[in-house]
């Protein structure tokens, strides 16, 4: 299972890209994509300013 994107909440700021262990987190055209290589750390779900990503 990997964290998932409430892409109508995501505001594309970036901040998960940046603390995401194994890079599994790209932000493509404004809005934020998990790739396979997350491995559920929830330090995306932590730093999310609007809640926009749930484990």
């Amino acid at each position: 299972m990997a964290a998932v994107v409430n892409r109508e909440e995501c505001i594309g700021c970036g901040k998960c890209e940046d603390v995401c262990p194994v890079e599994a987190i790209k932000v493509i055209e404004g809005k934020a994509q998990v790739g396979d290589e997350c491995i559920d750390c929830g330090q995306c779900v932590d730093v999310c300013p609007v809640q926009a990503i749930t484990l």
